[in-house]
């Protein structure tokens, strides 16, 4: 017979873990998906909303880095292989690996906001995919196009930042 002291609350078995890791990702791979097929085009090559980056966000801050990380490499490779090509997952992995290196370690600090860490990641998920391109296109005349991407990119990440604040603000401190 168990006691209550040792039971397990309601919904931090790790089967639950598994479950919200699962509909996190999903829900990523539905917005991966709306951004393929929005008609929104600013007229600057590569330049994207990035609303897959709001589940990561939200992810980091109430699951930690370890589901935010799985969340976003499982959304990329699904994303890669159903809406886009090989090629694209090796330009969306390296943007998201820069781009969630530097939002850990500006979350990691404490000094910066949602809205900042947000800003930053998606600047730098730009800048890796960036240099994806350099590398792999042998060009360093595409280090010209940076100044763009870091707009597009700060642009794209506040919007992001925002709408990260305001759901984290209706979301429990904690899931699982």
């Amino acid at each position: 017979m168990e006691s209550s002291g040792s039971r397990q609350s309601a919904g931090s078995s790790p089967a639950a873990r598994v479950a919200t890791l699962g509909l996190l990702t999903a829900l990523a791979l539905i917005f991966s998906y709306v951004e393929a097929i929005l008609p929104f085009q600013p007229g600057i090559p590569g330049i994207k909303l990035g609303i897959a980056n709001l589940v990561v966000v939200i992810t980091l801050y109430r699951l930690g880095p370890k589901a935010a990380l799985a969340v976003n490499v499982v959304r990329v490779v699904l994303a890669g292989f159903l809406f886009s090509g090989l090629s694209t997952i090796l330009y969306s992995l390296a943007g998201a690996a820069a781009s969630f290196a530097v939002m850990l370690a500006l979350k990691r600090t404490d000094r910066f906001s949602i809205l900042g860490v947000s800003m930053a990641g998606s600047v730098f998920h730009c800048m890796g995919q960036l240099l994806i391109a350099m590398f792999t296109i042998s060009g360093l005349n595409l280090f010209y196009y940076a100044p763009v991407l870091i707009l597009s990119g700060t642009a794209c990440g506040i919007a992001i930042g925002v709408l990260s604040c305001l759901i984290l603000q209706h979301l429990p401190q904690r899931i699982q």
